[in-house]
């Protein structure tokens, strides 16, 4: 039996300043343990002087967890909690939506010199019980995550817990969410400890039972087995999962398990009942008149 279930293709999704690539949610897969959302930005390198119109300009989330988790390049955050932070390479920025929260990311670095811009965005669906949470922002240094060198291998783990390892970043279920980097001939291995797992290969190319796997495919696993992976050259990685929660609704921005929910967040928005950030409320996206899937990356 087959240590792998399903292959994701990325779509690639324009942006309006760039392209991502969308892995989740997909038609042939929802969710990955808790995770409902995963979308792979660039590489792209931005001249000096972008337009604004390429930033995500203030935007509301609902239900969810967001994490921005860059490879290479700057992002700046801002929240309706007054939070103010630059994301950069290796760092964990763990914004909780819950009962409901507004933010922007800004390319005001890449505006200023260039630069490139690499990275993931995932969304994290919280648990029935934890979504109307109290909104929350986190930032963690990378020098705060747990790494591992050896064998060809390094190793991040951004948030939960394995590899014996656990961060500091607070969670509201069992997941976990690591950053590998493998060079040409390098094994390592995925453990078995949760029931949803996946592997996403954001460069280079792996190999798992024969057979070899590129860039923009997500594998999802079969529960019960660790998983042999071979660097057929060197390669990038994310490997994510963690236990189910249940089913999600996803609606724009919105997650719950609730559709009554995510109208209510539709008509608190389309209201103005939202605080917008802080330090960036001169602006906003409406609404869209039809949304159907997630269409802000960020």
């Amino acid at each position: 039996m087959s240590m792998i279930d399903l292959v994701i293709e990325q779509r690639r999704r324009d942006l309006g300043g760039f392209e991502v690539g969308r892995v989740l949610p997909s038609a042939q897969r929802r969710m990955v343990g808790p995770f409902v959302f995963f979308d792979h930005m660039g590489p792209i390198q931005f001249p000096p002087g972008i337009p604004r119109s390429v930033d995500v300009r203030p935007h509301p989330h609902i239900g969810l967890s967001t994490v921005t988790y860059l490879l290479e390049g700057e992002v700046m955050h801002r929240d309706s909690l007054a939070s103010e932070q630059a994301i950069r390479p290796g760092e964990v920025n763990w914004m909780t939506a819950g009962r409901g929260i507004t933010h922007s990311e800004r390319f005001e670095r890449a505006r200023a010199e260039g630069g490139k811009l690499h990275g993931i965005q995932a969304w994290v669906a919280l648990p029935r019980d934890q979504e109307e949470t109290e909104p929350a922002f986190a930032h963690h240094p990378a020098a705060e995550l747990p790494t591992y060198q050896g064998s060809g291998l390094w190793a991040r783990l951004i948030a939960g817990e394995a590899f014996g390892a656990k961060t500091p970043v607070k969670t509201f279920s069992p997941l976990f969410y690591a950053h590998w980097r493998l060079d040409a001939g390098a094994k390592a291995q995925l453990p078995a400890e949760y029931s949803e797992r996946a592997a996403y290969v954001v460069d280079g190319s792996i190999e798992i039972e024969g057979r070899r796997f590129g860039k923009g495919q997500m594998l999802i696993f079969a529960p019960g087995k660790a998983v042999p992976v071979l660097a057929c050259e060197a390669a990038i990685v994310m490997l994510l999962g963690g236990e189910p929660i249940g089913e999600r609704f996803v609606e724009w921005n919105f997650v719950s398990a609730s559709k009554d929910r995510i109208e209510q967040a539709k008509a608190d928005w389309r209201a103005g009942r939202m605080k917008l950030p802080d330090l960036d409320n001169q602006e906003f996206i409406p609404l869209p008149p039809d949304p159907r899937s997630p269409g802000t990356p960020m």
